[in-house]
């Protein structure tokens, strides 16, 4: 099976990338070369895929089985990938985000039917135009689309806590050991799912060329569902160290620093638990093995064995310093207030 990969060398594009490669597909990637050591032995086609004309000419006299665009963020991106693609590949996969789901959820358990609206987070609506114009393509024109869905998914390079700097991660492990304070938005007791990026890949590889598949959407992660508290306290055992958590409501935090609204209040200021079953259904051997206990002391070794990748967003550690002190003092007015009748 011959295979494109727009990108295949991010957090969870490069999972996916060695698993096709160990699994004998015969495996392009469409990038700019920059990451040649997560390649994984594909064959790598060089060209920047905003640039429409470069990417034309690095795909000339290719076809696909299957193409999968993993960089894909605006329905301008969709309009370039159906000039590309159509009529020269079996199947397109669509690699959405579970933030597309309706927020507010009306639900508790999230299936791939519940409906797609967010109201908070600009990034989740662009996946939500996406996905529609790609399904118009597929009832009008006979584009075989797929649509994928991953919730939070981690490796080895990633500590996916819900406040952390998500360019340098390694920012909250370093608060943690040295005592101070991280904040966990509301009570803590929200349900999330962490989905390890090698099990995700486990499920996305077996809907690679999956006919049937077309036109459907797939939830694609974890069967283990913690509380934000519990997420903290493992990463913090991961790390050595016993956590200071501070519980600060989402609503609180976004108003204080408003480029969180989006990624708190659009995402993960509710619980997120997903149903699987279809995704099973299609691809049988999937199951999710990395529990996260053990995921994220891979992650934090990883950390650890390099002090070269163990960098501190200084910017972003000085903002939670200055917002826990903000929610002190007004939490010290508030009882103050009501004391004083």
């Amino acid at each position: 099976m011959k295979v494109l990969f727009v990108g295949g060398t991010g957090l969870i594009s490069s999972a996916c990338t060695r698993l096709a490669a160990e699994r004998g597909l015969e495996l392009f990637l469409l990038n700019r070369g920059g990451r040649p050591e997560r390649a994984g032995g594909a064959t790598v086609l060089v060209a920047d895929h905003h640039d429409e004309a470069a990417a034309e000419r690095a795909l000339a006299g290719r076809e696909f089985d299957v193409v999968v665009d993993w960089i894909a963020y605006t329905p301008d991106d969709i309009e370039r990938d159906l000039r590309l693609f159509g009529g020269r590949t079996g199947q397109f996969i669509f690699i959405s985000s579970a933030s597309a789901y309706l927020k507010p959820l009306g639900d508790w358990i999230i299936r791939e039917d519940t409906p797609l609206a967010n109201p908070f987070w600009d990034y989740s609506q662009r996946k939500i135009a996406c996905e529609e114009r790609l399904m118009r393509a597929y009832r009008e024109d006979g584009f075989p689309v797929t649509i994928v869905r991953p919730s939070l998914t981690y490796g080895d390079t990633q500590i996916p806590l819900s406040v952390n700097s998500w360019e340098r991660p390694f920012t909250a492990i370093a608060r943690m050991r040295a005592g101070k304070p991280i904040i966990v938005p509301g009570d803590g007791t929200a349900l999330w799912t962490m989905t390890h990026n090698t099990d995700f890949a486990v499920g996305f590889v077996g809907l690679l060329g999956r006919r049937a598949a077309i036109g459907h959407a797939f939830n694609i992660m974890s069967d283990e569902v913690l509380t934000w508290d519990e997420i903290y306290r493992q990463t913090a055992a991961a790390a050595g160290v016993e956590p200071r958590i501070v519980h600060i409501a989402s609503d609180f935090i976004a108003a204080c620093l408003p480029d969180w609204r989006g990624t708190l209040l659009g995402d993960k200021a509710g619980s997120a638990v997903f149903d699987t079953s279809k995704l099973k259904r299609f691809v049988p051997d999937f199951r999710a093995v990395t529990p996260f206990a053990e995921g994220i002391r891979r992650t934090v070794a990883w950390f650890d064995a390099d002090p070269a990748r163990q960098q501190i967003d200084v910017e972003m550690d000085a903002q939670w310093d200055r917002l826990i002190a903000a929610y002190e003092r007004g939490l010290v007015d508030a009882v103050n207030s009501f004391a004083g009748g």
